[in-house]
């Protein structure tokens, strides 16, 4: 079915395929990608499209190397440009993040997760949480994470990353993972064009005689130019913290909380809903990754008397938490190690 008819309507679709539908009503000039499991429909549902949008740049690059370096280039020149990938093709571009971030770049990456390290699994995992949140590549940046938990939500993450990536100049990461970008559900699409695209004064589109040349570079000999970037990072970064969001589900008077992003978050709404028969207990659902989840769980230390990470693999996220931390109660981490297939598969480690 034909994009932009200027309406919003519902359908039932794929994760997958609702994301790519989206980034079109976003009004995404430019996409560039690699195939791999489990994100390859986003590639070839745009692919699909492209005809019905003359204009939009979908291009199957030779490798993720590749492909996020033409990000780095159509954003540079005012594009709104995208890219998707799984957790080993993500773990490739990190250089060329870093770059964006420090040249102040806008644009979307897609991370449908699959389980690692390595090339590991084409199974569902939340196991690069850590490289999301702390931005993956070397150097003293972070990426704006926006964690879908519902088909819905991958649509509605499209608007607001390109949103948040144009208004803060900054890498945005949508980080699904293989469960959602398979599964289908009904979604209610927002009309096309629908985003107005922002003004990119800085963009390299040719010099008037009206202002200076524009430079884009993550280069700075004088260590006083690389002081000043890395202050006005700090301050970006500070200034993205307005921007952080989560859904918390029956606060007032829980003695066990359940910490958890993106489809996870659902699982635990429902075990919250089934242990409140016997005990009190609450869920937290982070939708903005980035430093989330030490804030729900600060404001639950006060009230309750144990925290419960929902899987992430190893408990990486739920490590980080209780890390950051205040208090002193028992911490649970609910995991997989990878699989997926069965409740008996899943493991707790107390901390």
């Amino acid at each position: 079915m034909a994009s932009g008819n200027g309406k919003s309507d519902t359908r039932l679709m794929k994760g997958n395929e609702a994301l790519a539908e989206a980034a079109l009503r976003a009004g995404m000039q430019a996409y560039f990608g690699y195939p791999i499991t489990p994100q390859t429909e986003i590639m070839e549902y745009l692919a699909l499209q492209q005809p019905n949008f003359p204009g939009v740049v979908i291009l199957q690059a030779e490798s993720e190397l590749a492909a996020i370096n033409m990000v780095h280039g159509a954003s540079g020149a005012g594009a709104r440009a995208m890219i998707s990938s799984s957790s080993p093709g993500i773990s490739l571009m990190q250089e060329c993040l870093s770059y964006m971030a420090s040249a102040q770049l806008p644009a979307v990456i897609v991370n449908v997760q699959r389980g690692g390290p390595g090339l590991g699994t084409i199974q569902p995992s939340q196991a690069d949480y850590f490289q999301a949140v702390k931005g993956g590549g070397h150097g003293d940046y972070h990426l704006i994470v926006l964690a879908p938990s519902s088909v819905q939500e991958m649509v509605d993450f499209m608007f607001d990353a390109f949103r948040l990536t144009e208004k803060y100049r900054n890498p945005a990461m949508i980080l699904a993972d293989g469960a959602l970008g398979q599964m289908m559900e009904k979604v209610t699409l927002p009309a096309a064009d629908s985003l107005p695209k922002t003004n990119a004064p800085w963009a390299t589109i040719g010099k008037p005689n009206s202002r200076e040349r524009n430079i884009i570079t993550s280069l700075f000999i004088q260590p006083e130019r690389m002081e000043k970037l890395n202050l006005d990072l700090q301050e970006k970064y500070r200034q993205l913290q307005k921007e952080v969001r989560w859904e918390e589900l029956q606060t007032e008077d829980a003695d066990i909380v359940l910490v958890a992003f993106g489809l996870t978050s659902r699982i635990c709404g429902k075990t919250m809903n089934l242990a409140r028969e016997r005990i009190k207990g609450r869920a937290t659902s982070p939708h903005h990754a980035v430093s989330i989840s030490i804030r729900c769980a600060r404001k639950a230390g006060g009230t309750c008397k144990c925290i419960s990470y929902g899987r992430d693999e190893c408990g990486a996220n739920g490590r980080r938490c209780s890390t950051g931390s205040q208090w002193k109660m028992p911490c649970t981490f609910l995991r997989t190690d990878g699989r997926n297939d069965s409740i008996a598969g899943r493991s707790a480690d107390k901390g």
